[in-house]
Parts: structure tokens; sequence; C-alpha cells
């Protein structure tokens, strides 16, 4: 059976992880009627990103889509900096952690803490590709998921092709220069952004 009414869901704040998102994926190559879904605060992470874009690659009427507060962006939570190996700790700067290339995206506080974030997130990068060939999303809010630099870069060049996307909400994701002159350069040829 496929559902031909519900077209808002609000699943925000249930922390179902990637599991429940490869579900909501698999509804979505087959939804035509759901246009605003909140998955904002789930511990959604790689895996269930990838998934979720795949259905974004084929959906034609979901027009709102909220992710904020997941973790595609790879971003781990405060770690010792003394625990990462790396000749520098600055934002920005490509470290070891855990025998994995990580870049860091907060640096050293007070307590010696700091925040990495996965040198290939797959799952931002899954969801940037989707957008370029995703003909009805106009409403994205992509914020407080740690995409970094190279998330940004992603996105950028989502909106070189993008036509349809007019909102992309970016708060909180400590990329920095490289990001920002990626998105810059982006918003020079794209003619349907209109916030950001």
């Amino acid at each position: 059976r496929v559902n031909g009414v519900l077209t808002t869901l609000n699943l925000r704040g249930n922390g179902f992880g990637d599991e429940g998102a490869k579900a909501l994926a698999s509804a979505l190559r087959v939804n035509e009627v759901l246009t605003d879904l909140n998955l904002g605060r789930n511990k959604i992470g790689d895996e269930g990103a990838n998934a979720l874009a795949s259905g974004l690659r084929v959906n034609v009427v979901l027009t709102d889509l909220n992710l904020s507060g997941n973790n595609i962006g790879g971003e781990t939570g405060y770690i010792k900096a003394s625990e990462v190996e790396g000749e520098s700790k600055e934002v920005g700067a490509k470290v070891i952690y855990q025998g994995r290339e990580m870049v860091v995206s907060k640096g050293v506080d007070s307590d010696g803490d700091l925040k990495l974030v996965d040198a290939v997130q797959t799952g931002v990068l899954a969801i940037a590709k989707a957008l370029e060939v995703n003909e009805v999303l106009t409403n994205l809010n992509l914020s407080w998921i740690g995409i970094g630099d190279e998330g940004a870069t992603a996105l950028a060049s989502a909106l070189r092709v993008n036509g349809v996307l007019t909102t992309l909400n970016l708060r909180g994701n400590g990329f920095g220069d490289e990001g920002a002159k990626a998105l810059a350069s982006a918003l020079c040829v794209n003619g349907v952004l209109t916030k950001l």
C-alpha cells in the first residue's frame, strides 16, 4: 500500500538513526504526496544520509526536507586533543584519530578538547549529488551537521546546476574559508537560491 494523503511528516527528535532513515528513504522512492519531511535530530549518519539521497534522486514531490542536527557531516563529539595525531590542531588541519584521516572542525578549547570531521564525508556528499538531479526540493535545512569545507564545496557544486532550491540552511557547520569561497563562487551562477 502507498500513502495517498499524508503531505507533512514531522519526526524531529526521535533518535531512530540510520535504520529508520533507510526505511523512510524507501518510502520516498514511491511517495506521490509527501511534500514536507522533518528528520532533524535523529542520529542519522552517513549510511542513512546515503539512503535518503537515493530517495531524493527519484522523488518528484518532496519540496521541504530538514536534516538538521544529524551527523551526516561525520563530526565527532568533543575529544581530547592529546588523542589526536598531527602537527597542527587548528581548524582545517588534517590529523589522524583512531587510525582515520580527519580534519579539525573546532579548535582546542580551554579544556583541551576539540572536534573533528571525517576527511571523506560520504553522507553530505551523497545529498549534494542528489541535489544535482532533484527537480522539486525547494527548501533544505542542513544546519548543525558538521559538513566542514569538503561538504560545503560539494554543496556548492550542486548549487551550480540545481535550478529549484530556493532556501538552504547551513548554519553552524564549521566550514572555513575554502567552503565559503566555494559557496560564494556557486552563488555567482545560481539564479534561484534566495536564502542561504
